[in-house]
């Protein structure tokens, strides 16, 4: 059983702002609604106490990111 090391919202922004650029980054996280967060927005999870590694693994899936960028 692997353990989840947890991630800092700051980690979980600047991944994002990495693989999807600045401003699409922040479009995203605001706007694009997550199946895998409960019909969630990457933000509303995170407001709502979502553990922000869960959100990007959430993320990385809904678009395709590259394993070794996960």
């Amino acid at each position: 059983m692997t353990t989840l090391v947890p991630m800092r919202i700051t980690v979980f922004r600047r991944l994002m702002a990495e693989e999807f650029g600045a401003m699409r980054a922040e479009t995203l996280a605001s706007d694009h609604v997550l199946s895998g967060l409960g019909g969630r927005t990457a933000d509303q999870a995170l407001r709502e106490g979502v553990p922000a590694k869960e959100v990007w693994h959430e993320v990385c899936a809904e678009f395709d990111v590259p394993r070794e960028r996960r």
